[in-house]
């Protein structure tokens, strides 16, 4: 674990299937005494998971969660808490559902876990209402829970869990069930609860504002891996790749070329930017944030223009979508409006620029030869380019292992399942300023990325088809000898 002196809890290898789904994946990751971390991402990425494997309510498959247990001969000492109930770890969990005894009044379900543990009366008493008073609820120990708003709920729910003084609290989704201005107002509160508290503070949302606005630290999760871990800061400003770019805060993710350290070429222009180290001439994707783009009728250094498509006020900005010179469509939000049909002149700074590796060029699919021009990938059969056998091949062709190379553009979607060679859902859509480029999640479970101009919703179930001319088989390096 290396230093460990101000962490509390260390997670390493963490993977978690329920039947035939993995729902996380190899997931390691420290969390801080004090701390305020947000596992951050959509429904099933497996965030409320790892959560309920760290309160103990679901044990791993594999992997450890070791948990700081207090001092022994004067050092920390951490203890694997596999196999450790709930109740007897040093921490509390705060549900979406608030599960409050309505039985009890509001002082009767914040002392219920003191009593269960024999704590003294007045000792019960001092510590009840010193919660209440934290949690703004001073004037209500004696009121009916069911009499109570979701905010005041939530607060109770709140101060149950923390009068155990726990060293960590656990919170799924705590706000989801609140109307927006209560949601926002308890998320206030709660940021001055965790600073008044000091104590460590693991937070479950796929609300991505929610998360930029409590976070120290944010964790982005998708489909049961961790994505990128950092301050809400670097989160927006420095996404380490397209997902992360997209979920958090709206995006333009754009097609790029790498020219040569600190300039590269998107949307038909050369831009000078701060990135280096990614080679020269390297296909690469690019983000700017709407905020991020200068737009007037007459700009000094105006880099492009374009022609505005629609102009909508968002109560502190102006939307606007605008159709550049180069034919991609940007996302422009600005303090000015600007008409609908008039032609701007646009300028991005180098420091707006942010300049990702592509985490994929093309569709790299595991498969295996049937015969010279047929294959088998996402369990159905394609007819294929003929298969080129390398000198020396020694095994026999059909049943050999190898990749098969398709172009995203290459891939299309019928609307119709039964009119493609193989079916999919439609699970990820990004749209790249002049064409969508999506993540389809065939029935065997395999993935495939396709570059469209149609439009599809996420959901959509849809059949694949490629022209065999289009599919270029590579046999395993295993089966050349």
């Amino acid at each position: 674990m290396g230093d460990k002196s101000d962490i509390i809890i260390n997670i390493e290898n963490l993977s978690k299937s329920f039947g035939d789904h993995q729902v996380l994946k190899d997931i390691s990751l420290n969390i801080r005494k004090g701390e305020f971390v947000t596992l951050l991402g959509p429904s099933g990425c497996g965030k409320t998971t790892l959560l309920r494997m760290i309160a103990g309510f679901l044990q791993p498959d594999e992997g450890t969660i070791m948990m700081e247990w207090g001092k022994k001969n004067g050092k920390e000492e951490f203890r694997d808490v596999a196999g450790i109930p709930p109740h007897q770890r040093p921490l509390n969990t705060v549900f979406q559902r608030y599960a409050l005894f309505p039985h009890l009044d509001v002082y009767d379900n914040i002392a219920f876990g003191l009593k269960l543990k024999g704590v003294p009366n007045d000792e019960i008493s001092s510590r009840v209402r010193k919660v209440l008073k934290l949690v703004s609820m001073s004037d209500y120990e004696d009121r009916d829970v069911d009499s109570l708003s979701g905010g005041q709920q939530q607060r109770v729910a709140i101060a149950r869990a923390i009068v155990n003084k726990p060293k960590v609290l656990l919170l799924d989704e705590p706000l989801a069930a609140l109307d927006l201005k209560m949601r926002q107002d308890m998320q206030i509160e709660l940021k001055e609860m965790h600073q008044k508290l000091g104590i460590t503070f693991i937070y479950v949302t796929h609300d991505q504002q929610e998360a930029l606005t409590l976070s120290d630290t944010i964790v982005v999760m998708n489909e049961g891996r961790i994505q990128q871990i950092g301050t809400p800061t670097d989160i927006y400003n420095e996404p380490v790749n397209s997902f992360v770019a997209d979920f958090i805060g709206e995006s333009n993710i754009l097609n790029g070329t790498m020219i040569e350290d600190r300039k590269v070429n998107f949307i038909g222009h050369d831009f000078e930017c701060v990135d280096e180290g990614f080679g020269e001439n390297v296909p690469v994707d690019v983000v700017i944030r709407p905020e991020d783009v200068y737009i007037g009728y007459k700009l000094d250094g105006a880099q492009f223009t374009g022609t505005v498509k629609s102009c909508v006020f968002k109560g502190i900005h102006y939307e606007m979508y605008v159709d550049t010179d180069s034919g991609n469509e940007l996302q422009i939000q600005d303090y000015d409006a600007f008409e609908p049909g008039k032609t701007v002149q646009m300028l991005i700074h180098p420091d707006d620029i942010q300049v990702m590796r592509k985490e994929r060029v093309e569709n790299v699919i595991d498969c295996v030869v049937l015969n010279e021009t047929r294959v088998e990938m996402f369990g159905e059969e394609f007819e294929c380019s003929p298969v080129k056998v390398p000198e020396g091949f020694a095994g026999r062709l059909e049943g050999a292992p190898a990749k098969a190379h398709v172009q995203f553009s290459k891939v299309d979607l019928m609307d119709h399942e039964e009119e493609g060679d193989a079916s999919g859902e439609v699970w990820f859509i990004l749209y790249k300023g002049d064409h969508y480029h999506l993540t389809v999640k065939t029935e065997s479970g395999g993935h495939i990325h396709v570059d469209t101009n149609d439009i599809w919703d996420k959901g959509d179930i849809v059949g694949i088809k490629i022209l065999p001319e289009d599919i270029i088989v590579e046999l395993s390096d295993e089966q050349e000898k």
